[in-house]
């Protein structure tokens, strides 16, 4: 999976993330898909390997501040992951929805899109306050 991804559309970036994990997790994909994503996704849901890649991604590994959709359903807010190529993909993470909910089942892959990320190293002091003793309640 090492071609030129800048060319691929954020949707592709997800399965791509998706393909990765899958092969972490002990999928095996075949060589001659490695080079599109769709292609690779595919190989994995038509196996039946692909849900706990989806499911592990689905959650991004960083929250934006991105505004997100909503539902009066479920919470949401928007996600993002570090793509191998340096780039950056993100979309809503959806959860919640009390006991008869199914969040999961809201297509979320669909729907990313690609982000500029832009970091700032920052000091930040904090305190913490302990009492020393035992003051007299009054």
């Amino acid at each position: 999976m090492t071609d030129n991804k800048t060319s691929w559309t954020a949707e592709q970036q997800v399965k791509h993330l998706i393909a990765l994990k899958a092969i972490k997790f002990g999928s095996e994909i075949p060589a001659d898909l490695l080079s599109d994503p769709d292609a690779a996704y595919e190989y994995l849901v038509e196996n039946d390997e692909h849900w706990d890649a989806v499911s592990e991604t689905r959650c991004g590994e960083v929250e934006t501040d991105i505004p997100a959709g909503w539902s009066r359903h479920y919470e949401s807010k928007s996600v993002a992951a570090l793509c191998p190529d340096g780039s950056w993909v993100g979309w809503t993470y959806w959860y919640g929805g009390g006991k008869h909910a199914d969040p999961e089942a809201i297509d979320w892959i669909d729907q990313a899109y690609a982000l500029d990320c832009t970091e700032e190293q920052k000091t930040v002091t904090v305190r913490t306050f302990t009492k020393t003793g035992e003051a007299p309640l009054q």
